[in-house]
């Protein structure tokens, strides 16, 4: 097994039998995204896609949380992870790939980490995942095809929930709105996740990136105004609205006492 650190440690890549697995690795704060990892997470997906000896890809977080989103309190103090004056922001997480990639979800995945899972391109959750999309009660806009991605997985009405409300939903509830493929039990997850990437190893694999292709060209004919929708309609936002970093400050205590809640009622 081969292991990579990028990031200062906050992303790690292991290869094993042509699996590539990504790793976020910020556990002591559910992975949450710093500027350190919003770096390093384009690197390491890049390092893995030249490797000759990888065809799969597998994004996971080091538990108990796949990811949480934005790292509120570098947002909070320095706004270092989110840039109101930038012209350009990403409209994707992952730069351009054409080895399929697994979403290993084991844990929380909320708004930035909803964003990750839902840009995989399928999700096998374990049954300590839940799902949340705070953009609207951290007060920030969805960047990375959200409001396009989300309601393409579950139906429009079941996205406008979750995201007017913030509400979390279980790994159960996900599987059966068609949020992921399957849950399985959590000690299981991996071992499950490089069954499905063996099945992926064993066609052919021009033809595996070929179909993988085909896929993302003709989902892109539905829905790429979506995309720029998104992505302007952020920008305007940022650039127009009272936004603050202090005022994400505020609300950070709020919003994880929620989240808490809602995950142990």
């Amino acid at each position: 097994m081969t292991t990579d650190e990028f990031g200062n440690g906050t992303v790690l890549t292991d290869i094993h039998d042509g699996v590539g697995l990504i790793t976020l690795n910020r556990p002591e704060v559910r992975n949450a995204l710093s500027s350190d990892v919003l770096e390093a997470l384009p690197k390491a997906i890049r390092s893995l896609e030249g490797s000759s000896g990888v065809d799969v890809l597998v994004l996971t977080g080091s538990d108990p949380a796949f990811c949480a989103g934005l790292d509120l309190r570098e947002l909070g103090d320095s706004g270092g992870n989110i840039d109101p004056d930038s012209e350009s922001e990403p409209k994707r997480p992952f730069p351009e790939r054409s080895k399929p990639l697994i979403g290993a979800v084991n844990g929380v995945a909320v708004t930035g980490g909803l964003e990750l899972a839902l840009a995989c391109d399928f999700l096998i959750a374990s049954d300590r995942a839940s799902f949340a999309d705070t953009h609207a009660r951290v007060g920030v806009m969805p960047g990375w095809g959200l409001s396009v991605l989300l309601p393409q997985a579950i139906g429009i009405r079941r996205a406008r929930e979750m995201s007017l409300t913030g509400n979390y939903v279980d790994a159960t509830t996900a599987e059966k709105w068609g949020l992921v493929n399957r849950v399985v039990p959590h000690e299981a997850l991996l071992e499950t996740v490089h069954a499905l990437a063996s099945d992926i190893r064993s066609n052919d694999q021009v033809g595996v990136r070929q179909m993988l292709e085909t896929y993302s060209r003709t989902s892109e004919t539905t829905v790429a105004d979506g995309w720029e929708i998104e992505a302007s309609m952020g920008t305007e936002w940022l650039k127009n609205s009272d936004f603050r970093p202090e005022k994400v400050a505020e609300r950070r205590a709020d919003i994880q006492s929620r989240g808490r809640a809602q995950q142990n009622p």
